[in-house]
């Protein structure tokens, strides 16, 4: 055979193939996505900057909000948003009426950092922040915590008990139970691979998700108005704060597992709070299994609420944290109690239901 009859006749000798020049394209617009993407990131710190202090805490720069005055009150988010969800629930101001509060932004949320020097567990993030409250002259706090942030509060308790008065979880996951959402986001925390994906492909599917998984967390009540103006959309949407968002998932299953099976140890004042409607995590396969398996918590299942009962039953849970505090300053902590306000106690066979009304 001829060796001018191997050439292909529909592409000139000399020019890149199909094949190569896809590749060229692809590079080129992944190179200005993550371009763009940075950018954004860059503005987005500018126009929002950070709203409290900072300390630099076993090689983090931890930002963190405080206000008030009186017995310590400490607020930990959930994943994707930042401290300003308690600011947009209102909870902060109106426990610093009578209380000190302080609000962090967990390691690689809001503004504070994450080192790669460590694996980012819920226990690794309890120790930084014991430590921000040894700095912060905090003995001992009720600890509240949201969704992914009942795991570091519960590692709170359990790795450094000194320092937990009692615990307010909310819409917790507690216990190793497959999610898929976490599965689909944990590809995200891998090192260089996760990299490239959070400056591009992984950056337009959650700028696309976004409103869509607000929705969800709120539903069946819709988001309140201007919520995303104090938890700004794209603060959360940056490629450090998307990291955070997979390793913490990468890490859940894990960090439920291996705290689960020491929550007997706990023995502070537990309340839980869950709405009835909760879409994502399960009340029954988490709240309710918790609060059976403590006998000194309370639960309260809130009806017509999702995932954010902390915005929709605001006053519920100030008057279990009030008297948590009450609690803790009476030297009574097996007898945690809701102040006589609040709703109906729950014993530990049967949660209360509450009006959110």
């Amino acid at each position: 055979m001829q060796a001018h009859d191997t050439l292909d006749p529909a592409r000139p000798h000399g020019q890149p193939s199909t094949t190569t020049i896809t590749l060229l394209g692809l590079a080129a617009a992944s190179t200005a996505t993550a371009t763009w993407v940075a950018w954004r990131a860059r503005r987005a710190e500018r126009q929002h900057p950070p709203a409290g202090r900072f300390m630099h805490i076993a090689g983090v720069r931890l930002h963190y909000v405080e206000r008030g005055q009186g017995e310590p009150i400490v607020l930990l988010h959930g994943n994707m948003v930042t401290h300003a969800d308690f600011e947009a629930s209102g909870l902060i101001d109106q426990l610093a009426q009578h209380h000190r509060v302080i609000a962090f932004d967990r390691p690689g949320f809001g503004h504070s950092s994450r080192p790669r020097d460590r694996r980012w567990t819920a226990s690794a993030q309890a120790d930084v922040l014991s430590r921000a409250l040894q700095a912060l002259e905090v003995e001992r706090a009720v600890v509240l915590g949201h969704s992914i942030g009942t795991l570091v509060a519960l590692a709170l308790a359990l790795d450094h008990p000194g320092r937990v008065a009692g615990l307010v979880l909310v819409g917790g996951y507690y216990y190793p139970t497959l999610r898929w959402d976490a599965l689909l986001t944990a590809p995200a925390a891998l090192p260089v691979l996760g990299d490239v994906m959070r400056y591009t492909s992984t950056a337009l599917t959650a700028r696309a998700g976004l409103g869509a998984a607000v929705r969800a967390m709120f539903a069946p009540d819709p988001a309140p108005p201007g919520y995303q103006a104090v938890v700004p959309r794209e603060l959360m949407l940056r490629p450090s704060q998307l990291r955070a968002d997979a390793e913490d998932a990468a890490c859940m299953r894990g960090d439920a597992r291996r705290l689960s099976r020491r929550y007997a140890e706990i023995t502070v004042p537990v309340t839980l709070v869950a709405g009835e409607d909760d879409k994502v995590v399960d009340l029954q396969a988490h709240s309710s299994r918790l609060h059976r398996e403590l006998p000194q918590s309370r639960m309260f299942a809130v009806p017509r609420t999702g995932h954010m009962a902390h915005h929709s039953a605001r006053d519920l849970i100030v008057r279990a944290l009030t008297g948590a505090l009450q609690s803790a300053v009476s030297l009574r902590p097996a007898q945690a109690a809701v102040p006589p306000a609040a709703a109906p106690a729950a014993t530990p066979q049967q949660p209360a239901r509450v009006d959110n009304a």
